[in-house]
């Protein structure tokens, strides 16, 4: 759902130092249907509070490569509209600020992140969709990289989501990691308010 794409198999981490500004093209749209837009709006408050977050990375060749624990945080910058949020995960070392949004006009829901490296990735699906892609980038060796992440198995305090590669322009996917997210226990019902985050000590579990 709504990662920054956390760190990718081998096979692929060398596309980080080639990514630049990311931007979707999309052809001008009216608005969005009313069943289409409430269910973007209904992602938007679902995510809303503090989250304690399972990343389960995935290989080149598709197993279980590691586990590690951290956090995610959304509170509202523009009600019903926009989300900002933080992800940390320490035994990762990734930290990355994250904007969610529903844009209107185009009939999308879209989710910026930015890490310490600096790379911007926008990640970009229909409104009411459950499912958001990255445009393909291109990589050194000639070919693109293409993520796509879906949102599943969602209740009100607990949901999965699913990260994805593509390097053959989306005609095929291959899994990058799973995170399972739980509302943390003292944030059931919602959000706090505030940008407020918390860090935990954590450790990394590599899988033989």
């Amino acid at each position: 759902m709504m990662t920054q794409p956390f760190r990718l198999a081998r096979w692929h981490r060398h596309a980080a130092a080639v990514l630049s500004f990311l931007v979707m093209p999309f052809a001008e749209a009216g608005e969005s249907p009313p069943s289409q837009l409430a269910g973007a709006v209904a992602q938007l408050r679902q995510a809303v509070g503090l989250w304690d977050v399972t990343t389960t990375q995935y290989g080149e060749d598709g197993k279980a490569a590691g586990v590690a624990a951290g956090t995610y945080r959304f509170d509202w910058i523009v009600p019903d509209r926009v989300l900002a949020g933080r992800s940390d995960i320490p035994a990762m070392k990734q930290a990355s600020g994250i904007l969610f949004y529903v844009n209107e006009r185009r009939s999308t829901i879209e989710m910026a992140s930015v890490g310490s490296d600096g790379n911007l990735w926008v990640m970009t699906g229909p409104a009411g969709g459950e499912t958001r892609t990255t445009p393909p980038t291109p990589l050194t060796d000639g070919r693109s990289m293409q993520l796509r992440f879906t949102r599943f198995a969602v209740t009100p305090d607990r949901f999965e989501s699913r990260m994805e590669v593509s390097l053959d322009g989306g005609e095929s996917w291959k899994p990058g990691n799973h995170q399972l997210f739980v509302r943390a226990a003292e944030n059931r019902g919602g959000s706090m308010g505030g940008l407020r985050y918390r860090k935990r000590p954590q450790q990394y579990i590599p899988l033989t």
